[in-house]
C-alpha cells in the first residue's frame, strides 16, 4: 500500500507540476501579450466641426489611422478640448501628444520657417501652386531640414496652402488700400503684421476662437482671415464687406516631435504615411478647388456681403511694399535658407 500510495503521490505531484507550468506559461504569456499591447498614439487639432470644409479630412486621416488597430491605438482630441490652439506646441515639446494639426500662420514665431507659406505676395504662389510644397519635394525637405532644429518634423502641409487671406469688415467699410489707414485689424501671423505697417495699420493678434466677440464687440475695426474663418466662425454674421487682396496665407499642417518620428516603428511610421499621402493629395487641392467655389463663396454673394477686388495700380502697390517683409523674414531664419526656399516657392531650382 505505501509503494502505491507512494506512486500514486508522485503522479499527482508530477500532475500537479505539469499544470503549474503550463498555468506560469499561460501567465507569462498573458503578461507578454499586456506588455505588447499596441501604443497610443494622441493627437490633437483646435478645429471644430463646425469648420465643415477643413475638418471632415482630418478625421477621415484619424480614421484611416484607426484602420490598423493592431498596430496602435489613437487617441483624437478636436476643438481644443485636450489643449488649446496656444498650447499645441507646448504639449508637442513635453509629450503630452504625439502629432497635431496646426495653421502655420498660428506657430511662425515658434518655427519662422513656416512663414515662408504667408509671405505677402508670394503666398498666392503657393496657392496656385501648391504642388512645390507636396510631401517630399525640394521644399518639404527644406522646410523639414531646418525644422529639424528645433526637433520636429512636418508629415505634410495638406499638399499646398489654403485660399489667402482678405480684409473682411463691418461697420467700417474697408475697400481698398486707402481705407485701411488708421484702422486696428486683426492678425493672427507676425508676417501679417509687418506687411500692414506700411498702410498704418494697428495689428491685433486674436485666435480664431475668439475672433466672433471681437468682431461683434468691435474691438477690432476689421479682420484679416481666410474664408473658412470667416463661415466656420461664423464672422459672417457681423461683416459687410470683403477686400479681397490676397495678404497672406496658411496651410493646416501635421506635426510631430523628429526624434519621436525617427524612433517609430517601421509599420507604425508606414501608416502614419500612408494617411498622410492621401490627406496630401486631397486637403487643399479639394477646400480650394471644389469647397469654396461650388458652397463658400455662393454663399457669401447671397448674404449681402460686398466683395471689392484690388485695382491693378493697388496689387503693384502692395507687391512693392511687401518685399521689406520678405527680407525682415529672411533675417529670422538666415539669408541662405530663406532665399533657397522663396526660389522653391517661385518655382526656381
Amino acid at each position: 500500500m505505501e509503494n502505491v500510495k507512494g506512486n500514486v503521490t508522485r503522479r499527482d505531484f508530477l500532475r500537479t507540476a505539469t499544470t503549474g507550468v503550463v498555468m506560469l506559461g499561460l501567465s507569462d504569456l498573458l503578461a507578454v501579450r499586456a506588455f505588447a499591447a499596441p501604443p497610443t498614439y494622441t493627437g490633437v487639432t483646435y478645429l471644430t466641426p463646425a469648420y465643415n470644409d477643413l475638418f471632415p479630412p482630418i478625421v477621415a486621416f484619424v480614421d484611416r489611422l484607426k484602420k490598423n488597430p493592431e498596430l496602435m491605438k489613437i487617441d483624437f482630441f478636436d476643438s481644443g478640448t485636450l489643449v488649446k490652439a496656444d498650447g499645441q506646441v507646448s504639449a508637442l515639446r513635453a509629450g503630452t501628444i504625439q502629432f497635431m494639426f496646426h495653421t502655420t500662420s498660428y506657430i511662425t514665431r515658434n518655427y519662422p520657417i513656416l512663414g515662408l507659406l504667408g509671405l505677402p505676395s508670394l503666398c498666392n504662389e503657393l496657392y496656385r501652386h501648391g504642388e512645390r510644397i507636396a510631401m517630399e519635394t525640394p521644399l518639404w525637405k527644406l522646410i523639414n531640414d531646418t525644422l529639424a532644429k528645433d526637433n520636429t518634423f512636418m508629415l505634410t502641409t495638406g499638399g499646398g496652402i489654403l485660399e489667402p487671406e482678405y480684409i473682411w469688415s463691418g461697420k467700417t467699410k474697408i475697400g481698398s488700400l486707402a481705407d485701411l489707414k488708421g484702422k486696428r485689424v486683426r492678425t493672427v501671423s507676425y508676417e501679417a503684421e509687418e506687411v500692414l505697417k506700411p498702410y498704418g495699420v494697428g495689428g491685433a493678434r486674436i485666435p480664431s476662437s475668439e475672433l466672433y466677440l471681437a468682431v461683434q464687440r468691435g474691438t477690432v475695426d476689421a479682420t484679416l482671415a481666410n474664408i473658412s474663418t470667416i463661415m466656420g466662425r461664423k464672422i459672417y454674421e457681423h461683416v459687410k464687406y470683403c477686400y479681397k487682396l490676397p495678404m497672406t496665407g496658411f496651410s493646416i499642417a501635421i506635426f510631430f516631435q523628429k526624434d519621436k518620428w525617427d524612433k517609430l516603428p517601421d509599420k507604425i511610421k508606414a501608416a502614419f504615411w500612408d494617411a498622410a499621402r492621401e490627406f496630401d493629395h486631397t486637403y487643399a487641392a479639394g477646400i480650394n478647388k471644389k469647397f469654396y467655389p461650388e458652397q463658400f463663396w455662393p454663399k457669401i454673394q447671397k448674404l449681402g456681403i460686398q466683395v471689392f477686388n484690388p485695382t491693378p495700380a493697388e496689387l503693384k502697390d502692395f507687391e512693392e511694399k511687401s518685399r521689406p517683409v520678405w527680407a525682415w523674414w529672411k533675417k529670422q531664419i538666415g539669408e541662405e535658407i530663406g532665399q533657397k526656399a522663396i526660389d522653391l516657392a517661385l518655382g526656381k531650382g
